[in-house]
């Protein structure tokens, strides 16, 4: 049974909170999706055997309008006594649709067949490189408060930056950014403590980050408020290398495949 859901689950599925909250996680899946889930979870509930959490598959999800989309689900125990668990689903429709642009060119062309099927597989290493929220997430996680100081850190976030949690709480937000975005974070939030006007939280944007070795790295930003009353703004960091790698070899082999059928 649903205890707890975020916005962007409503924005996904089409179901409001006060329609999801209470119901059966059955919701947002096909059929055979949900019998096959509800099995794994007796097995689990039976024998304790972890075979889904704590990692990620590829799925069916089901929206409210009966539609459904290709998804990753990543499974994972908010606590051992808790016997609560935490599921975050990523949509794959985009990145579907390329795959099946390059299995098109594949049927067009079939020289290049074993070239697409390495784009396809490093489209697929790329997905796993996907993070999501506190050490149980998928992605790089910071809360801080309104003088933009690191109250939360997840283990990501460590791996990501190459920082211990000791050596990140309790330090400014500008220590993973470049100076110059370091100063444009800084502008934006002081905006946003005078004027309560938020132009970026709940939104996400690409910018640089910075690693303790000094090393900087394409990412995407996402900010949003913890409460309104606590102070808090959560921000989730996904580093965009590995995709900007994969995108640039696909568009690259793609202009190779129209050259090659233009010739």
């Amino acid at each position: 049974i649903i205890q707890l859901v975020n916005e962007k689950s409503c924005e996904v599925f089409g179901w409001s909170k006060e329609e999801m909250l209470s119901q059966n996680i059955n919701m947002i899946m096909p059929p055979g999706v949900a019998a096959h889930h509800d099995q794994y979870l007796r097995n689990y509930l039976k024998t304790g055997i972890k075979k889904m959490i704590g990692t990620q598959r590829e799925v069916n999800a089901q929206r409210k309008d009966g539609t459904t989309f290709p998804c990753v689900l990543g499974l994972s125990e908010v606590s051992k006594d808790s016997g609560l668990i935490c599921g975050f689903i990523r949509d794959l429709t985009s990145e579907k649709t390329l795959e099946e642009r390059n299995e098109n060119l594949e049927e067009r062309n079939e020289a290049n067949t074993h070239t697409i099927k390495v784009q396809r597989k490093g489209l697929l290493v790329a997905e796993d490189t996907i993070l999501g929220i506190l050490d149980a997430s998928f992605h790089a996680l910071f809360v801080i408060n309104e003088e933009e100081i690191i109250q939360l850190v997840n283990e990501k976030s460590c791996e990501v930056f190459g920082w211990s949690k000791e050596e990140m709480l309790s330090q400014n937000i500008n220590m993973i950014m470049p100076p110059g975005v370091a100063a444009h974070h800084d502008q934006y939030l002081r905006n946003y403590l005078k004027t309560g006007i938020k132009k970026m939280i709940g939104t996400q944007r690409e910018v640089n980050a910075q690693r303790k070795d000094g090393t900087t790295f394409p990412c995407v930003l996402g900010l949003s408020e913890v409460s309104k009353d606590s102070g808090l703004i959560c921000g989730f960091i996904r580093d965009l290398t590995s995709e900007k790698q994969v995108r640039m070899e696909v568009e690259e082999n793609h202009k190779l495949m129209l050259k090659i059928m233009d010739s």
